[in-house]
């Protein structure tokens, strides 16, 4: 299984390379779009060298989903706590997108751990809603503010729903799928890796399991958020999942759970593509290498030579 990164690649590769050449004045206009339709806009002008603007456009919510315009709950918040003062929040943020930060590099010292975590704003942005909950979690209380049913965008108008309690919180995906293709392998792989969760080595991990209709947790939920052509997956997350550094990865796992199913369907459906074009290969290669008889003989020991496609055209225009 492979574990998609937190930080985006090309965002620490850019802002590492701006930081290590600070002392040249270069333009940088980058526009790019990353899984889950999730849009960055890095600007660095002539006139402010030594300013950088990230602006980061996030799916438009659906009305179910708690959001402060356009953010997540908390996203302000926790880029505060996660930044600190060397950062500051452009409001309003550039037009077409949900959210603007800038960097002064003559302020904030660049170094790589820093520019990670602003490559990972991602991870911030949209795990601050999972982030307030399970920090109520691991001190065994509920957030008031919260309702029984709690539904948290993480893709184009598409949620999954939490259901906090004082020692548990329960997550449920709705898994959709566009091809059908897709959907199949999906259904199959989900099934296997609720399989996987009851190894031994697997026992302290959350409780996982699949069922093609919703679970009775989701009584309540809008109707439209219910289909599901893959089923649905649920997890349940107990206080020892949140706890110290567990936090971040439970919620970078939880908030790309559908990105990461996605990413095994799509791997898997090239390996098998794959397989089948190599096995094609071996056949044709057994084809090729097969040599004819030059003549066979008959029952009268009468021989006859095996002609060609084109001697025997020729033969019958005779």
């Amino acid at each position: 299984m492979i574990l998609l990164q937190s930080h985006s690649r090309f965002l620490l590769q850019t802002l590492l390379t701006r930081a290590q050449n600070l002392d040249k004045a270069v333009e940088l206009d980058y526009q790019w779009i990353e899984f889950d339709d999730v849009r960055y806009h890095v600007q660095v002008t002539m006139k402010n060298p030594n300013l950088l603007l990230l602006s980061v456009s996030l799916p438009n919510p659906p009305p179910e989903a708690m959001s402060f315009d356009g953010l997540p709950l908390g996203a302000i918040e926790a880029i505060k706590t996660t930044y600190g003062t060397g950062f500051q929040i452009l409001d309003p943020p550039r037009d077409g997108f949900s959210l603007t930060l800038k960097l002064n590099f003559s302020k904030v010292r660049p170094d790589e751990e820093l520019l990670t975590k602003l490559a990972s704003i991602r991870e911030v942005v949209m795990g601050a809603p999972l982030k307030i909950i399970f920090k109520h979690l691991a001190s065994r209380t509920v957030a008031p503010e919260l309702d029984r049913l709690v539904a948290i965008m993480h893709r184009p108008n598409e949620t999954f729903f939490l259901v906090p309690q004082a020692d548990k919180v329960t997550v449920a995906f709705p898994m959709r799928f566009k091809d059908s293709v897709d959907t199949i392998l999906a259904t199959s792989f989900l099934k296997e890796f609720v399989e996987a969760r009851r190894a031994a080595a697997l026992n302290t991990a959350p409780s996982c399991s699949w069922s093609p209709t919703a679970p009775q947790e989701l009584e309540g939920a809008p109707k439209e958020t219910l289909s599901a052509n893959a089923g649905f997956v649920t997890f349940v997350i107990f206080p020892r999942h949140v706890e110290g550094k567990k936090l971040d990865r439970t919620v970078w796992n939880l908030s790309t759970f559908h990105a990461y199913v996605s990413y095994h369907v799509k791997f898997s459906e090239g390996f098998m593509h794959t397989r089948m074009r190599r096995r094609v290969e071996s056949m044709i290669q057994a084809l090729d290498q097969a040599k004819p008889l030059e003549k066979t003989r008959s029952m009268n020991n009468k021989s006859f030579k095996r002609l060609g496609l084109n001697e025997a055209n020729h033969t019958n225009s005779k």
